[in-house]
């Protein structure tokens, strides 16, 4: 029975980690192509979440998740054009401080327009309730929510594997200058990227709403634990990000399972670990300062 009570933790586990790689993902991909730290990418996730609870009461849970995303990520279009682009040639310090500043900003705003009450989200009945899979119990709606993230992990593998544009943020994010001496404007790529990255962190806020208390301080706390994952799996690297996110999921799954008040811990000792023993996280392009 306790076996049983562990697997079931490390899918759970699996779940948080696809709760994690929705936001790293985004916040990797903007650094990448832009160099950029987006500290203001937790932002986009907490309206993602207070756009959904404002569209489900007027159109139902299932638009609410599919038009949250959009309307953040168009929001995102205005983001890029206005604020990121004016910094991806300048000091990366500059970068860092101006959107962390829009952060506080949409923090502040969210609390003027939503009140600063946390606001509880129901689920659909139809995705209440358990599944049984043998001895196994898992939760219907935890197990959607796994299968939403493998379908849009494998959507954003193809269109950066298998698609024109994939090829251009590929050679962008390697050799721009390359780029640019072929006539490729990477301005247009980059506005693309930051509306997949922030739409993606919305539509991990919009998905996690009904399992996660919705409050103007929820960006900056999935940010933290974003920047973690991106760490962790090495700045830069998809498949890092990936592996990074289902790791720190099934570690701190694990961990409260057995030591539930070191839960929150966890993913920061891992991250001391894997630093120790790889500077540039597990699947991070060689750094030559510390290699």
């Amino acid at each position: 029975m306790q076996l049983v009570f562990l697997l079931e933790q490390v899918v759970n586990g699996l779940v948080l980690g696809g709760y994690y790689l929705l936001i790293a993902l985004g916040l990797s991909l903007i650094f990448s192509v832009g160099g950029v730290v987006n500290l203001a990418h937790g932002a986009f996730y907490a309206f993602g979440a207070y756009a959904s609870v404002e569209l489900a009461r007027l159109l139902g849970f299932g638009p609410a998740v599919v038009l949250s995303p959009i309307s953040v990520a168009m929001l995102g279009i205005l983001f890029e054009r206005f604020l990121l682009r004016r910094f991806y040639t300048a000091d990366p310090i500059l970068g860092l401080l101006v959107t962390f500043g829009f952060a506080m900003v949409a923090e502040q705003l969210i609390r003027i327009v939503w009140g600063a009450a946390p606001i509880t989200v129901s689920m659909p009945s139809e995705l209440k309730g358990q599944v049984t899979v043998g001895p196994f119990l898992f939760s219907r709606y935890r197990l959607m929510l796994l299968a939403i993230v493998i379908v849009i992990l494998a959507g954003i593998w193809m269109l950066l594997q298998k698609t024109s544009f994939g090829r251009v943020i590929r050679a962008g994010t390697q050799r721009p200058d390359m780029v640019a001496a072929l006539g490729i404007r990477l301005q247009p790529y980059m506005t693309a990227i930051v509306m997949l990255g922030v739409g993606m962190a919305a539509l991990g806020g919009a998905l996690f709403a009904p399992i996660a208390n919705v409050h103007p301080a929820m960006g900056a706390e999935i940010l933290t634990a974003a920047f973690v994952v991106v760490v962790i799996g090495g700045l830069g690297s998809f498949w890092g990000v990936v592996l990074s996110a289902m790791l720190v999921g099934v570690v701190r799954g694990v961990t409260i399972h057995f030591v539930p008040a070191a839960g929150e811990a966890s993913m920061y000792a891992l991250m001391i670990l894997v630093l120790m023993f790889r500077p540039r996280g597990l699947l991070g392009e060689r750094i030559e300062k510390f290699e």
